[in-house]
């Protein structure tokens, strides 16, 4: 039997909401909040995924990449939900509403801040994945490296930013292919 389960996470409580597959509710309930246990799968000491374990391997891949934890991969897994509905990795950083807002209309034409679509807390925890693989990451990596040059031309924010949607990029190929995150690029002969 299928099953799934809705979360409503606030700082003091989580409500819960399991369905099965018909939409008929199965069950409902409050909970203490600690992210400890959501980002473990453990709610009242049972499972989160219910009957479904396939968010387990994922989530273990996807906490490869670097500077992305247990609470990041959540947020990003339960935001993307089916990776195959995005034909192309560089659309997840648009639908979670990483990329700058354009404005075009006569003779102008601009850029503007992020838009903000798509879930708020991926967005959130996608940019702290971001600033804490630019501060505290010791070991190099390409994406690193190349948002450090990026902070020079477009300033830290900008530069976070732009990082965190490659680590939606990232996240995604790597949910897609089964792979985990290669450190340094291997050369092919």
């Amino acid at each position: 039997m299928e099953q799934c389960i809705g979360l409503d996470v606030s700082l003091k409580e989580m409500h819960i909401c399991v369905v099965d597959g018909s939409g008929a509710v199965v069950s409902r309930g409050r909970e203490v909040a600690h992210p400890e246990h959501l980002a473990a799968g453990r709610l009242g000491g049972g499972r989160l995924c219910g009957g479904d374990r396939r968010c387990a391997p994922v989530c273990r891949r996807l906490m490869g990449v670097p500077g992305v934890g247990r609470i990041t991969t959540l947020a990003f897994v339960t935001a993307v939900d089916d990776p195959h509905r995005f034909a192309r990795s560089a659309w997840v950083g648009a639908y979670l509403g990483l990329t700058p807002r354009r404005h075009q209309s006569g003779q102008v034409n601009w850029s503007g801040r992020i838009s903000k679509h798509g879930g708020g807390l991926s967005r959130h925890m996608l940019c702290e994945a971001a600033n804490s693989l630019l501060s505290r990451v010791r070991r190099g990596t390409a994406p690193k490296t190349w948002a450090a040059r990026l902070v020079n031309k477009v300033g830290p924010k900008n530069a976070r930013v732009a990082l965190a949607r490659k680590l939606a990029v990232i996240l995604h190929h790597s949910w897609i292919d089964a792979s985990g995150f290669r450190w340094t690029k291997e050369v092919t002969a």
